[in-house]
């Protein structure tokens, strides 16, 4: 009766001595994160704040005064924004829509599909060819221009909005198979072999179950191509004839025309960032779970 007794006061002896475990992070450097993560976000919100609050105040009042004295009283309208839409910036709006939505998707859907190719399909120099596809990431897109403008000429594309979307499809495929890949290839193996002994094929397995668990992946990558495909202004500028502007050109074209005009600027420049907010702020909690993914097996 002792010994049977005596055996839980032991292991309860064994772990009160047992010491805690310790966190390797000290207060002290939590406490300065937390402090410089704080500095960090108001160096980058009070321009955006400034910007905002200006695009909101009349010519006179923006050349006479900064954007922080509003705490003290001023003029709101909107007149900013209805002249920056009488100048083109609403159409431009719209180009940069119909431009930046294909131009997103169709890479998405070839990168997810070579992606899925790559990760869990056996085939002679797939590894070569990985690797060859994915090094075209340190080749500068200017360099492309001039081919481009003479296949787009040889094959007889006039269309500028096809232009485009061929263009940054080019352009962001590489990034993309090597996000998508390293995802897919992460997936647990057991689930694509299940999905084969089941009889689905490959495409079956593609769209019913690596979709579906990429999107993580697939909504990282969302956001850097239409950042990217949104705030370009040198690929649009080439391929994009007159007439046909999107938001960076028009943007351009108003400082060019309208230096000194600076609530112009203001809202012309807030109306091309409210998308690129809106989309970032929509998918970011994918962003941080789509990039590390992948990267550590274990």
């Amino acid at each position: 009766m002792t010994a049977t007794t005596s055996a839980p006061d032991s292991q309860e002896a064994v772990g009160a001595t047992r010491p805690a475990p310790s966190s390797d992070v000290g207060p002290g450097a939590s406490w300065f994160a937390r402090i410089s993560l704080v500095i960090v976000c108001f160096l980058f919100t009070v321009p955006t704040l400034g910007l905002l609050i200006s695009s909101f105040r009349p010519r006179e009042d923006i050349i006479t005064s900064g954007w922080w004295t509003v705490v003290t009283g001023g003029n709101f309208s909107l007149d900013n924004y209805q002249a920056v839409l009488d100048v083109g910036m609403g159409p431009s709006f719209v180009n940069s829509l119909a431009v930046a939505v294909p131009a997103t998707v169709i890479p998405i859907l070839a990168a997810a599909f070579a992606a899925y190719a790559f990760a869990w399909m056996d085939f002679k120099g797939r590894e070569l060819l990985f690797v060859l596809f994915v090094g075209l990431l340190v080749v500068p897109l200017q360099v492309a221009f001039v081919p481009l403008t003479q296949f787009f000429n040889n094959v007889g594309i006039t269309n500028d909005f096809l232009k485009l979307w061929l263009a940054h499809t080019g352009f962001g495929m590489p990034l993309a198979v090597y996000i998508l890949r390293n995802y897919i290839g992460s997936l647990p193996r057991e689930v694509i072999e299940s999905a084969q002994v089941d009889g689905a094929s490959h495409f079956m397995t593609f769209w019913r179950l690596i979709i579906p668990l990429s999107v993580p992946a697939l909504a990282a990558y969302a956001i850097f191509q239409f950042l990217w495909t949104w705030n370009d202004y040198l690929v649009a500028l080439i391929f994009m004839t007159s007439g046909q502007e999107v938001v960076t050109i028009t943007l351009a074209e108003l400082v060019g025309s309208r230096g000194q005009d600076w609530h112009l600027l203001t809202a012309g420049a807030f109306i091309s960032m409210a998308v690129p907010l809106i989309v970032f702020f929509g998918l970011q909690r994918f962003f941080v779970r789509g990039l590390t993914a992948g990267s550590v097996k274990g």
